[in-house]
């Protein structure tokens, strides 16, 4: 999974790979070559007082080392480059990808792990790609290098580094085994805690209302502990690979000041070659010991690769199709048919939508209206596309929505759904959603229609520097500082800035107050004129003038006609009207 993530993401950035190896190669045979100077120095300059040798080498060893930092420092840069550039590159697709997500695939991951994907674990793989061109690129050369270089100082203290080496391998791979299952666990732990902090953020109201702050922080403190307690586990494991690596490099360094220092004594190796062994051996060591801590980096990448590329492999349901179809530009508002649709969701043991067929002409509007959990929702999410059919057709003047773009589908039908949403900004960023080149008339316009001209007047909202009022006034995320009423009427004035051929409305007029509703219904009917609309509502009085009014119980449809004819034919409507009538009139 890594490394198919690495090889798609990657491939822009290949240049500046090879740039890292190349920068990388001349800063360890740099930092190869100064031991061997140092122990010249050593032992045909400090050895016989020769000043001008030393000044000589040691003006060498200062343009080595110039080399190695200047080196250092652009490899550095390269490799942030890649490993910033392909963590952004990775967050996109992984945005696009969801954007793309049905409501099915949405409900299946949730937020929260989506949220963590998209961020932490992007992190993860991109801190890895970091390292590894920083460190890990050094490692094989740095070891293979120093090896050499240590056995060209002194062949007869070579067995020590096949003796550390592996020792210090060991230890770092026994830790390694131990931290796999502990990074899957934690990645999972984080999903856990954001699932619960989001809950309570979008729920707060509801936990203050019911009084349920201690319950929630117990939930909260769990899931803390639990994420805490496996963060723990990962740092006690850390914390004994320190003195381990220490204890290793110590000895290692205490065999060569013994062993070398018998053969000094013997004169078999000079003091200068006797220094250069010791440091090239703690390069060897040090390059020994990133590659493993490296090592300890690739499980949790690991794990967080798997878990991108579950995302980015997962094909939407909703997919777009090959050849999709183009409708009519004509004028005027598209018919909406439903040909026997039938709808279930994954893993429901029943449909919602059964054998659902009928007709809503441009110019008319139909009406649904039935019981809670009768299927209303569903049914007009078909409309857009939101949903596919289990079987049966939805069609758009004649065209199957399965057959036709996204963007075409978008163009021509516009939803006010059934729990209004803003986006963080202001009032003219989110009614420009519809259509993002409308000026301001076109806005003010909508708001008219909407009624919501005067709320949006009076709003006022102090910035850093100055106030802002009117369209340019803000709104938080979800319209949170609006009220529902308000929050409807500016999603309702979103969806008649794009002027969409098919309007369908899902139950958006539930927060009005009945003169309210009832203005809003007249003046869509002037601006709607032409276009087919289609209303969700549960109040009688909303729905009492359309052309067509369907009746839904059970995911079937019961009842079909106007409203007089329904009050005649149809005990389910009648029954509805009944109970939201007071003095014989109805509510």
């Amino acid at each position: 999974m890594l490394w198919t993530l690495l090889r798609h993401h990657l491939r822009p950035y290949l240049p500046h790979v090879a740039a890292v190896i190349v920068l990388q190669l001349a800063t360890i045979l740099a930092t190869l070559y100064l031991p061997s100077l140092n122990a010249d120095i050593i032992d045909n300059g400090v050895a016989t007082g020769d000043t001008d040798y030393i000044w000589r080498v040691g003006g060498l060893m200062l343009i080595v080392a110039m080399v190695q930092v200047i080196t250092a420092i652009a490899s550095v840069w390269f490799g942030a480059r890649v490993s910033m550039g392909m963590g952004r590159d990775i967050r996109r697709s992984i945005f696009t990808r969801v954007g793309r997500f049905s409501t099915e695939e949405m409900g299946r991951y949730g937020a929260p792990t989506l949220i963590t994907r998209a961020t932490n674990d992007v992190q993860q793989v991109q801190m890895l790609v970091l390292m590894t061109l920083n460190f890990m690129v050094m490692v094989p050369i740095m070891s293979i290098g120093g090896i050499v270089m240590a056995i060209r100082e002194d062949p007869g203290l070579s067995w020590l580094v096949w003796v550390a080496v592996p020792v210090l391998v060991l230890i770092v791979g026994l830790l390694v085994t131990r931290l796999m299952p502990l990074f899957q666990r934690m990645q999972d732990n984080i999903d856990s805690i954001n699932s619960v902090m989001r809950e309570q953020i979008m729920g707060i109201r509801v936990v203050r209302a019911f009084v349920r702050e201690r319950h929630e922080t117990a939930r909260f403190e769990s899931a803390n502990a639990t994420l805490t307690v496996t963060s723990v586990r990962i740092g006690r494991l850390f914390v004994i690979m320190g003195p381990a690596i220490t204890v290793v490099l110590h000895l290692a360094t205490a065999a060569v000041l013994w062993f070398g220092g018998h053969r000094v004594d013997a004169g078999l190796v000079q003091v200068g070659a006797l220094t250069a062994f010791m440091q090239y051996l703690l390069q060897i060591l040090m390059a020994v010991m990133m590659g493993t801590f490296m090592m300890m980096m690739f499980p949790r990448a690991i794990i967080s690769a798997r878990r991108i590329q579950e995302v980015l492999q997962t094909r939407p349901t909703l997919a777009e199709p090959a050849r999709p179809l183009a409708l009519d530009a004509a004028g005027g508002g598209a018919a909406v048919e439903f040909r026997g649709v039938t709808f279930a969701y994954p893993g429901a043991a029943a449909p919602v939508l059964d054998g659902i067929s009928f007709t809503a002409e441009p110019g008319k509007t139909t009406a649904i209206i039935g019981s809670t959990g009768a299927g209303k929702t569903t049914l007009v999410s078909l409309i857009p596309r939101l949903h596919d059919a289990t079987s049966g057709q939805v069609l758009l003047d004649g065209v199957p929505v399965t057959d036709l773009a996204r963007a075409t589908i978008a163009e021509t039908v516009g939803l006010v759904p059934q729990k209004p949403y803003l986006f963080s900004g202001t009032i003219a960023h989110n009614l420009r959603f519809g259509d993002p080149t409308a000026d301001d008339e076109r806005l003010w316009h909508a708001l008219d229609v909407a009624q919501g001209t005067e709320f949006v007047q009076d709003r006022t909202t102090d910035g850093a520097e100055s106030a802002a009022t009117g369209l340019e006034s803000t709104v938080s995320q979800g319209g949170t500082d609006v009220s529902g009423g308000q929050r409807q009427r500016l999603c309702i004035a979103r969806t008649l800035v794009a002027a969409p051929r098919v309007y369908v409305f899902d139950d958006s007029f539930s927060a009005l107050d009945v003169t309210t509703d009832a203005l809003v219904r007249e003046g869509l009917d002037h601006h709607t004129h032409g276009a087919t609309t289609i209303i969700v509502a549960q109040r009688i009085s909303t729905i009492t003038g359309a052309d067509q009014i369907l009746v839904l119980e059970e995911g079937k449809i019961v009842g079909r006609g106007t409203h007089e004819q329904l009050l005649e034919s149809s005990q389910t409507y009648r029954e509805i009207v009944d109970s939201q009538t007071t003095v014989g009139e109805p509510a």
